[in-house]
Order: C-alpha cells, then sequence, then structure tokens
C-alpha cells in the first residue's frame, strides 16, 4: 500500500490541514479517506471522516454540501448501529438547514432526533 493510500496517515493529514484553518483542503481529503475506509469496511470512519467533511463545507459556509456529507454520516451511523454519533450529524445537518433558512427541514430533523433519542432510552 502506498503511502497515498494509507487512509491512517490520510485521516490525521486530514485533521492537521483542518486545525490549519485550509477547510477546502482538508474535505477532499476526509472524503477520500471516507472512501478508503469504507472500502475496508471501517465504517466508524468512514462515517467520522463524512462527518469531519461536513464540518469544513459549514465552516466554508457550503452548507448544502454540509447537509449532503452530514446526511451520509447519518445514514451510514445508523445503519452500522452508531446510533449517537448519527443523531450529532443530524443535529450538524439541521443546523447547515437552519443557516439556509430552511424553517420545514429543521422541524423535521428536530423531530426526527427527537424520535431516534428516545427510541435509544427506551433501549436501555
Amino acid at each position: 500500500m502506498s503511502e497515498k493510500e494509507d487512509p491512517i496517515k490520510m485521516h490525521k493529514d486530514a485533521n492537521n490541514i483542518m486545525e490549519a484553518g485550509k477547510y477546502e483542503e482538508a474535505k477532499e481529503l476526509f472524503l477520500k479517506t471516507a472512501e478508503l475506509y469504507r472500502k475496508k469496511q471501517n465504517y466508524f470512519d468512514a462515517t467520522t471522516m463524512l462527518y469531519k467533511a461536513g464540518e469544513c463545507s459549514f465552516a466554508l459556509k457550503e452548507y448544502k454540501k454540509a447537509i449532503e456529507y452530514f446526511m451520509q454520516s447519518a445514514e451510514l451511523s445508523f445503519d452500522k448501529g452508531y446510533d449517537r454519533f448519527g443523531i450529532s450529524a443530524l443535529d450538524y445537518a439541521k443546523d447547515s438547514h437552519k443557516a439556509l433558512g430552511n424553517t420545514k427541514e429543521v422541524q423535521e430533523l428536530t423531530e426526527k432526533i427527537k424520535e431516534t433519542k428516545i427510541k435509544l432510552e427506551s433501549a436501555f
């Protein structure tokens, strides 16, 4: 495996690039890393990378893209049983919709988050 294809190194590099405020570059690397993690069936880190790509898009005020990445992260999280992480992704997607003034979507996500939290609490 070449250094370029090492998702762990890419993950660390993307975090460092994001911390340096280079959100566009970090976003692209997070997305590439998410795909590599997914191919290796490391779904938790794939959801994390999609979430981080969403954070970069949010910082760049690319709210539609942020919603896309947060929703992908949430869907994969719920599919693989990472429900609490999925709720965090939905919450950030809600904030992105709020930034766009999408009140209907904000209400829908607020309700979905509430329902999911109730399901989680009743499971314990």
